[in-house]
């Protein structure tokens, strides 16, 4: 079973704790490709009975049916929802403009009053799910330290959005323990657990055997792998190492040098738009 919960997460989710008494709403950031992988139970500890924005990053690597379908899901459950590819510039917009109708009245009240009241709120989710690449673009410049892998940021950070709203930045957490084991495959497949605490012959294994149960002519197109010729989940990585040439002395497979191309296949979006969930 995936397990990953360093000392630090433990020490976020209770600075996290204290922080959300500063905080008027929650963004919380989860992968469009896995959101419901990427809801961890003890951040509604932390929110209590605050609004909170659910932000399908990484939009661009699923198709559009997938986005309107998870919407659908979390507006039912009484939430915002809004979706974009935090890469590109002004996107994330739409964040803004939720915040302010959430709180359009207390703005006019405040307006009225003659009183400057600065909106709060805390970004949060696993990590590497884009939450420090979605602070960046709604300052419009470098303020939070990104990087396509788990646990980059390790302190908060406040920034300010506009003269109304800051920004809180948050390290990834995941939960202490995973008991849903294809949530925790999922994490690992999208790069929110650590990479270097994984089996990634055995990840990467699972996540073929996955992504052929959604469409077989997915690995089929890229690799040409012989779907027919499969019996245990290895055998992708044998056809995908053969025919990208991964081989060590003997003419033995080099699985590791294979593993990582489907992993940095999946994850860059060339397999194509694919949701897990």
């Amino acid at each position: 079973m995936i397990n990953w919960f360093p000392g630090h997460m433990n020490k976020t989710l209770k600075q996290m704790q204290s922080d959300s008494k500063l905080c008027d709403c929650f963004v919380y950031v989860v992968d469009a490709r896995c959101p419901l992988s990427c809801i961890n139970p003890e951040f509604m500890k932390v929110v209590g009975n605050k609004p909170i924005i659910f932000a399908l990053t990484k939009s661009d690597l699923v198709e559009k049916k997938d986005i309107d379908r998870f919407k659908q899901y979390f507006n039912a459950q009484g939430y915002e929802c809004v979706s974009f590819n935090a890469t590109i510039s002004g996107t994330t917009k739409v964040i803004v403009s939720t915040i302010k109708r959430i709180f359009e009245e207390r703005l006019k009240k405040n307006i009225e009053k003659g009183v400057n009241f600065v909106t709060r709120a805390m970004v949060i989710g696993v990590p590497n799910s884009g939450k420090s690449t979605i602070v960046n673009n709604l300052c419009g410049f470098g303020r939070a330290t990104t990087g396509n892998k788990a646990g980059v940021t390790r302190s908060k950070q406040w920034v300010k959005v506009s003269n109304d709203i800051e920004i809180m930045d948050t390290p990834g957490v995941l939960l202490p323990n995973f008991d849903d084991e294809s949530k925790a495959y999922n994490l690992a497949f999208v790069g929110s657990v650590k990479d270097e605490v994984l089996n990634l012959v055995d990840i990467s294994s699972r996540l073929a055997s996955k992504l052929n149960s959604i469409d077989k002519n997915i690995l089929v197109s890229k690799y040409g792998v012989d779907i027919l010729n499969i019996t245990h989940d290895i055998d992708y990585l044998t056809q995908i190492g053969k025919r990208r040439g991964c081989m060590i002395k003997g003419g033995e497979i080099d699985y590791d040098r294979a593993s990582k191309i489907l992993l940095t296949d999946f994850r860059a979006g060339k397999l194509g738009k694919i949701c897990l969930e």
